[in-house]
């Protein structure tokens, strides 16, 4: 171990290792397969980049996210540390060279997503590459996602039987006791496997739920009175435009964030917001996995999450730094109705499963009894007119066909063009009459497709090509033509998606689905949304010990400032005191701003709990606020 400290000083210049991080170390380089369970910011990275440093050969890398793979890689590059990534969007070329490079170049680590894995070029190379130990980043994700839209990652422990007693790590930061198990189950973890988990709790985080008459009003009150660098969460690309369009109406510096914007906008507006740049980021869940910002204040979440995992993840986001950070969740009576809607909608029932099976082996063309192997370009928007489906519910119907095992998909499936327009309506008008020859696809474009001036708007070129009368090619030449003329920023598919047909087409009497599965995962996942909802609702027990509790941590204590440990009926202010302790932190405040800490070292006489009672209640009514840095100060 003394190795590993001075690999820890020479390239991550810590002096010492945080909870639990030694004992980790020490149970990978002894070669066991080790689950680690450390909370967001806890330094799950150097868990397995420590141990691969001090052995001979590479470290296999197994993450979910383009962004986090790039992320980590410039990170290791910046410490002297030699690493590669591949990614979807590389040319054929720039994977076998970054293979080659692994297998036969000095590199101590190679970033691969899960589907990655199972291609044939992956596959010839790992012989040579010999990788030394494998590490599964965001392990939660096994079970969270490799049931549902990701189903390579159920297939990574094929990896380990090419690679017979290389050790694999697996780190998350987030999971219950079921998915723990699942995790090891999957990876096929050796009898003499090690679980490491840290506290689920955060001292310094203070969690809170409002479900406000206006969301918009009160999510205007928390930015005022908690300053500093701040994530707000939402679940539509939509709403995250409307959100910082708010923000910025009411001079607060923001911008949004989702996955529908190309990389270039992605990478400014997240480097604009790490440097402080941007204060408020307004993101879907695409956003924050991996990126190490330590001064984030507060976190909001304008919608209520559909598991706790997620939330106790985003929420974490904040105070990764140690000083007092905000968790703030907001909800209404609507949400929960339409959170327990989706459950049929992702889950649908077996004749609606058989249905989207006939259809879409029809739509294939495919006769029964043959058709294995067999792989299609798959256009689901043109599927979804020709058989009037639901587009989300043919997502979720041809997911259920995955998961039966009928069937693959490309990891392309889920990406389809987008474009939004960059001028003025009154330019485009004058636009049109200098190019007339596009003028059908610009009224196209507005007639099918609401918002588009606004925000970037997945659009299916074959529909407009069918709506306009032009072939599929000529539609996107005029596509690019509008974008060359910079009239819109288009985003055209990188890749046609395609269907992969596993077993031949069934006839319908030996049409057998495995429901019993299924039904099993509508269960797990209405229990998660059923423990989501209930902390939200929940008005007496402690966030910390609620969210401890879900995840089998059940030693963490009452926290003493988040909202429910405020308002218990034992906090009771008398009038007097309420008099005595405000004019306390009002003089204190009124010296110098001071951190929290400091705040309640100056004022230990007083309950602790009623302390941050009256420094919640003077933050709300906004005659004290707090800095980016966390500080408490007046508000002049």
């Amino acid at each position: 171990m003394n190795d590993a400290l001075s690999i820890l000083k020479k390239y991550w210049e810590y002096d010492s290792f945080r909870p639990l991080q030694e004992d980790i170390i020490h149970s990978v380089i002894t070669k066991n397969d080790v689950l680690a369970l450390l909370p967001t910011g806890g330094g799950k990275s150097i868990c397995f980049q420590v141990p691969a440093m001090m052995m001979d050969g590479i470290c296999i890398v197994i993450s979910p996210l383009i962004a986090l793979m790039k992320d980590q890689v410039e990170n290791l590059k910046k410490r002297g540390i030699p690493s590669l990534a591949v990614y979807s969007g590389m040319s054929f070329t720039e994977v076998k060279q970054t293979l080659q490079n692994a297998a036969f170049g000095n590199y101590k680590f190679l970033y691969v997503s899960p589907e990655r894995l199972e291609t044939r070029l992956f596959l010839e190379f790992l012989p040579a590459i010999k990788p030394v130990l494998i590490a599964v980043d965001e392990a939660h994700c096994i079970s969270q996602w490799g049931y549902d839209f990701r189903p390579s990652y159920l297939r990574i422990a094929a990896l380990r039987e090419e690679l017979p007693g290389v050790p694999v790590i697996a780190l998350t930061a987030s999971a219950t006791l079921n998915v723990q198990n699942d995790i090891c189950e999957q990876l096929k973890f050796s009898k003499a496997q090690k679980r490491f988990q840290q506290s689920f709790a955060r001292p310094n985080l203070s969690y809170s739920v409002f479900e406000p008459p206006s969301k918009q009003t009160k999510l205007l009150e928390v930015l005022q009175s908690v300053k500093g660098t701040a994530i707000v969460y939402c679940k539509s690309r939509r709403q995250t435009q409307q959100v910082s369009d708010l923000l910025k109406l009411n001079k607060i510096n923001a911008e949004y964030y989702h996955a529908g914007l190309n990389n270039e906008q992605r990478n400014d507006r997240q480097e604009n917001w790490i440097n402080n740049k941007t204060r408020v980021i307004v993101a879907t869940n695409a956003f924050g996995m991996g990126i190490d910002k330590p001064d984030v204040r507060l976190v909001i979440h304008y919608d209520v999450p559909d598991n706790l995992e997620s939330y106790y993840q985003e929420a974490g986001r904040a105070g990764r730094d140690g000083k007092r950070a905000f968790a703030v969740l907001m909800h209404n009576a609507n949400e929960t109705d339409e959170l327990y809607a989706m459950i049929d909608l992702r889950y649908p029932g077996e004749e609606e499963i058989r249905k989207m099976y006939t259809d879409l082996m029809n739509y294939l063309q495919v006769p029964a009894g043959i058709g294995e192997d067999q792989s299609f370009e798959f256009d689901i928007a043109r599927f979804c007119d020709a058989f009037k489906h639901n587009i989300l519910k043919a997502t979720y119907g041809i997911q259920a066909l995955a998961q039966q095992g009928l069937l693959s998909y490309s990891e392309t499936f889920f990406t389809p063009a987008t474009l939004v327009f960059t001028v003025s309506k009154s330019d485009l008008y004058e636009i049109e009459k200098m190019h007339p020859s596009l003028d059908p696809v610009i009224k196209a474009l507005l007639r099918t497709y609401e918002g588009i001036f606004d925000y970037p708007s997945a659009i299916h070129e074959s529909l407009l090509a069918k709506f306009t009368g032009m072939k599929a090619e000529e539609l996107k030449k005029q596509l690019v033509a509008l974008h060359q003329l910079k009239i819109v920023h288009y985003e055209p598919q990188n890749e046609k998606p395609r269907i992969t047909l596993l077993q031949n087409r069934m006839y319908n009497e030996n049409f057998i689905l495995n429901m019993g599965d299924h039904l099993k995962r509508k269960q797990y996942y209405k229990e998660r949304l059923d423990a989501m909802i209930g902390f939200t609702h929940e008005k007496t027990t402690c966030r910390s010990v609620l969210i401890g509790n879900y995840f089998t941590d059940n030693s963490i204590q009452p926290c003493g400032i988040c909202d429910n440990c405020l308002h218990q009926k034992a906090i009771v202010l008398t009038n007097e005191e309420i008099e005595e302790i405000s004019a306390e932190i009002i003089k204190a405040l009124n010296s110098a701003p001071c951190s929290p800490a400091l705040l309640e070292r100056q004022l230990q006489r007083f309950n602790k709990q009623k302390i941050w009672k009256l420094i919640n209640f003077l933050l709300a009514e906004g005659k004290i606020s707090s800095d980016k840095d966390g500080n408490l100060k007046m508000v002049n």
